[in-house]
């Protein structure tokens, strides 16, 4: 069995244009954002291990943020979630797969978490 590294961001509250719905068009909407990124991994990390071994975790954070486009409205939350996997599936070649989960804010009434959980491996 192969093994691999984790690597995850948690609970980013990002501001997407998104949704179908005439109220949803024309505003950004609170989007809650997790990402797990599954990578290769070296044979051994030591204390010394460079950053390159690796991958920066900021890196998961920029691809649901500052990588989004901005302007571009998404119908689905679904095509937020695509554009995160593929824009992490370009910056690193170690990169397995990746599971994002989306949690619309919005449309919560009771504090229930309402949404998607994509995950896609490289093809």
């Amino acid at each position: 069995m192969t093994d691999t590294l984790l690597l995850e961001v948690n609970d980013l509250d990002v501001d997407v244009l998104t949704g179908i719905y005439s109220e949803e068009t024309h505003l950004p909407q609170p989007l809650r954002i997790s990402i797990a990124a599954e990578m290769k991994v070296q044979e051994r990390y030591e204390a010394d291990t460079p950053l390159d071994q690796s991958k920066n975790y900021m890196d998961l954070k920029h691809a649901a943020t500052e990588a989004l486009p901005e302007g571009v409205h998404f119908k689905l939350i679904e095509a937020v979630a695509d554009h995160i996997i593929e824009t992490l599936f370009l910056q690193d070649q170690n990169m397995l797969r990746v599971t994002v989960k989306i949690v619309k804010l919005l449309i919560s009434e009771k504090g229930e978490q309402i949404g998607i959980t994509l995950s896609r491996g490289r093809r």
